[in-house]
């Protein structure tokens, strides 16, 4: 190991930083597949409408060994989000049913399947709320300046 330029982050000798991999082929290549089949599997189970709202998967991570898929869902207009997720956990057994039944012929393990809540867009519109607070607050010596 050693320090990067920056020295903030520590480096192996294969030149991976540790803290953050890159996905491989074969990672994409079944977090594609598992998405696909999870949102079909959503649909047929009514699992896509829950709580007045829309439940959509947006993103999907398996770990290197493939043993474990990640499922993040944005959770569009639901009144309860926690609830939402613990009625998916729930029928957790069933869900891995539905998709062993569809992947079986492509993967050898089913991996273990999490949800997760995927807060990006939560994190947009604070985002965009603090640009518009800083716009506001922003004085008008820019106006003022032109007019000289």
């Amino acid at each position: 190991m050693y320090l990067n330029a920056d020295r903030n982050k520590v480096t192996t000798f294969t030149g991976i930083e540790s803290g953050f991999m890159e996905e491989g082929k074969r990672q994409k290549q079944i977090a594609g597949l598992l998405n696909e089949e999870m949102n079909t599997i959503f649909q047929r189970l009514g699992l896509n409408m829950l709580e007045g709202g829309m439940v959509s998967i947006a993103d999907v991570k398996v770990t290197p060994d493939l043993l474990e898929a990640r499922f993040y869902l944005s959770l569009f207009q639901v009144k309860d989000p926690e609830a939402v997720l613990q009625k998916i956990e729930d029928r957790h057994h069933e869900i891995k049913k539905e998709l062993a039944a569809q992947v079986r012929h492509q993967l050898r393990s089913i991996p273990v399947l999490k949800f997760f809540k995927d807060d990006t867009l939560d994190h947009v519109f604070k985002m965009e709320e603090l640009f518009k607070k800083i716009q506001q607050e922003r004085p008008a010596s820019s106006d003022d300046s032109s007019a000289s």
